[in-house]
């Protein structure tokens, strides 16, 4: 496993005068896709398809990012990725293309945990007659019930949206167990991994999902967003680009105006970081192959661990703050995104106060609108949110509470 001095000297960011613990809301890019992005617009800027040597290039730059990501999510031979300006662009888009197959009484299952992302854009299925269920949190802790996603599923049920890692809670879901639930009720899922893909390897194979929607500028990339989608999923839909491209040209068919050329070029060069993080050197996007993409998640996982465990360790400290989400820092149930308020002091005077220290972290609702309600958190204050990844490091975290220590005791 690479130290964390050589994984900090990728990122030359984390040399800036914030300490940058809000990375829930969009990380940090190694230089390597700095220096892509840049290399694409200096010499391949160009229209795909033409025929001239930059157009050519560009045209592979941006099929292999999306055979990269497609293999990122563990989706090869079963499936496609969509690549979008943000993940909400895409849930909208997804939405969208599955109106035209909404019949009156079909039921689609919203779940009170989501990012609100994955929650408004299929609310609005309801104007084709679609009947909207919840799957509700528990309302003192905010997770979630297999047993209650049972309750609300039913024969007409077509499809559940659903988080994968809340970005206020930091819970895992088990994605696996609820995407089989639903699909034995005759239904489909798009899971939102937003929260989940800057932690752990994506698997779609093993889990079965039919869609999985991340936003790659919060793993380490370039302002994107992707949605992978099963073959058999993307067949139910019409995509909503020119009448002129064919269904079957897909992922294009669901790319308005296409991907950004030079964000496709940054996808590719997040390929040999992985690599180093696995221990593997002279990776590039088309070599770069499962295991690696796993190894390098096994090694982030255990560079967020301490972090975790620490930040846990100080919120603890303090018996009167209430942690929202689990208390538990196991990285089997919970990322490194940790949320709490604190009984008598807003949670904007302690974001502001961590600012004041140098410490970029953020307060509020984190477009989790619903839950914060549903929790009894006030919507114009909200949490307390600390999201660190595997470049943050515990000495960090002590400098954080060491500043707020005496705040957070009041």
């Amino acid at each position: 496993m690479p130290t964390i001095e050589t994984v900090r000297s990728e990122f030359p960011a984390l040399a800036g005068e914030t300490v940058l613990l809000e990375n829930a809301g969009g990380s940090q890019v190694p230089i390597g896709v700095v220096d892509a992005i840049r290399n694409h617009l200096l010499r391949d800027y160009c229209q795909l398809g033409a025929g001239y040597p930059a157009s050519d290039r560009a045209t592979e730059t941006v099929d292999r990012a999306h055979r990269f990501m497609n293999r990122f999510a563990g989706g090869d031979g079963i499936g496609r990725t969509i690549l979008g300006s943000s993940s909400t662009s895409l849930m909208h888009m997804l939405a969208h293309a599955m109106a035209d197959s909404i019949r009156a009484g079909d039921e689609v299952v919203v779940c009170e945990q989501g990012h609100e992302a994955n929650i408004g854009c299929w609310l609005r299925l309801q104007e084709r007659g679609a009947v909207i269920r919840w799957w509700s949190v528990d309302p003192e802790t905010g997770r979630l019930s297999l047993d209650e996603l049972r309750q609300v599923l039913g024969p007409r049920t077509r499809l559940v949206a659903f988080p994968h890692v809340s970005n206020l809670l930091g819970e895992i879901v088990d994605v696996e167990a609820a995407t089989r639930l639903v699909h034995e009720a005759g239904g489909r899922v798009v899971v939102d991994g937003v929260a989940f893909a800057p932690h752990r390897a994506i698997d779609v194979e093993a889990w079965k999902t039919d869609f999985y929607v991340w936003s790659t500028y919060k793993v380490f990339g370039p302002h994107m967003a992707a949605a992978f989608g099963t073959d058999e999923a993307i067949a139910d839909l019409r995509g909503p680009n020119h009448f002129f491209i064919p269904d079957d040209e897909v992922p294009y068919k669901f790319e308005l105006g296409g991907a950004s050329h030079e964000g496709c070029a940054g996808l590719c060069a997040l390929a040999p970081y992985l690599g180093m993080l696995a221990g593997r050197d002279d990776i590039d996007a088309d070599t770069c192959e499962r295991a690696t993409i796993e190894d390098a998640f096994e090694t982030i996982t255990n560079l967020e661990r301490p972090v975790q465990e620490r930040i846990l360790e100080r919120l603890h400290a303090h018996r009167h703050l209430r942690i929202v989400g689990p208390g538990d820092s196991d990285t089997n149930v919970r990322v490194s995104t940790v949320s709490f308020v604190h009984p008598g002091i807003s949670s904007g005077k302690i974001s502001s106060a961590a600012h004041a220290l140098g410490f970029g972290i953020r307060h509020g609702h984190m477009y989790a609108h619903r839950l914060c309600e549903r929790l009894g958190i006030p919507l114009d204050d909200g949490v307390v949110r600390i999201s660190p990844v595997h470049y943050n490091t515990t000495a960090e975290i002590d400098r954080l509470f060491d500043g707020l220590d005496r705040m957070l005791t009041v």
